[in-house]
């Protein structure tokens, strides 16, 4: 099981002396992915970068754009599952292959979800790489592209959505009112997050098997 994804966010690292650093959009994307999106802020990636806030908003127009941005760089930089060109792999194997990639994918990114379930915050890149990717698999095992894009859209949305909520109970933040946890209760905690990982692990098995059966019953 890897690592759970780090809750905190890390703090800015401190910028060299010298010429004023050049802002880009590739410079801006890197220092938001290793801030993290649920902790990406203006002041933060500025600091991060080396410039005031302010030099920031004339490349960026606001928070929302900024965290599009991050969403879409660490969105294109996932490394889909390879398929096999032969086909020899079976589409089940793949699609659980697929959606082994997603949880994985999710738990490491926090924040990403929306930016990949709603179409409207998606951007053209980020659109670019799902059809992409329904292209090929559609032509590797001979489906239709309806037939590939309800496929992977439906194992895609219930695997990201899921593992959305049960990764988010690791960085739930304590309540001002509440002590701090203790040992038993974080051992609670992870009890119960490796139960809710083998649930869905399950229950990706059985929307793949279910959906595939509906995907012949079409054919037929």
């Amino acid at each position: 099981m890897p690592p759970p994804a780090p809750c905190s966010a890390p703090a800015p690292a401190a910028a060299p002396r010298g010429r004023p650093p050049s802002i880009t959009r590739a410079r801006i994307a890197e220092a938001g992915v290793a801030i993290g999106l649920p902790h990406i802020t203006f002041t933060g990636v500025a600091a991060a970068l080396g410039v005031s806030h302010m030099a920031l908003y004339k490349h960026v127009p606001s928070l929302a754009a900024l965290k599009q941005l991050v969403a879409e760089e660490i969105f294109t930089r996932w490394q889909l599952p390879e398929v096999d060109e032969q086909g020899r792999q079976g589409l089940r194997d793949y699609l659980l292959a697929f959606s082994s990639a997603a949880r994985a994918f999710v738990r490491a990114h926090p924040g990403l979800t929306p930016y990949v379930l709603r179409r409207q915050a998606a951007t053209p890149a980020m659109l670019d790489k799902i059809e992409a990717h329904h292209r090929h698999i559609a032509r590797i095992y001979d489906l239709r592209p309806a037939q590939a894009r309800w496929l992977l859209s439906t194992v895609a949305f219930h695997c990201i959505a899921v593992s959305d909520t049960v990764y988010s109970l690791a960085c739930t933040p304590a309540l001002p009112d509440e002590e701090p946890e203790d040992l038993a209760s974080a051992a609670a905690r992870a009890a119960q997050q490796s139960e809710m990982e083998a649930e869905l692990e399950q229950g990706m098995q059985a929307l793949i098997v279910g959906a595939l059966a509906l995907l012949e019953e079409k054919r037929d």
